[in-house]
């Protein structure tokens, strides 16, 4: 068996505020969590910031984080506010919610 059949999923939700809509947040968040291969997904708020929802193992969940801190090369990430969770729902892929 290898680590990750022991490894819990678990979710993190993230609320990244700044400069984060319209330089293509979403997509950079996409392409992090499907490299590292988490499921979830990433939607704008009405108020400018970004929700991400992300399932995985805790190691590729906190890679993922250190990825939004830094954002894509025309955002502007201020905070990263984290909530670590049990899953509620079963997601397939990473996709963009709107």
């Amino acid at each position: 068996m290898s680590q990750s059949d022991h490894t819990p999923t678990q979710e993190l939700l993230a609320l990244v505020t700044g400069y984060v809509q319209g330089v293509g947040f979403r997509y950079f968040a996409v392409q992090s969590a499907l490299s590292l291969g988490l499921h979830g997904f990433a939607r704008n708020e009405s108020n400018g910031d970004v929700t991400i929802v992300a399932q995985g193992a805790r190691p590729a969940l906190e890679h993922l984080l250190v990825l939004l801190r830094q954002g894509p090369p025309a955002a502007e990430v201020e905070e990263v506010h984290t909530t670590w969770r049990e899953p509620t729902e079963h997601f397939s892929g990473f996709h963009v919610r709107w």
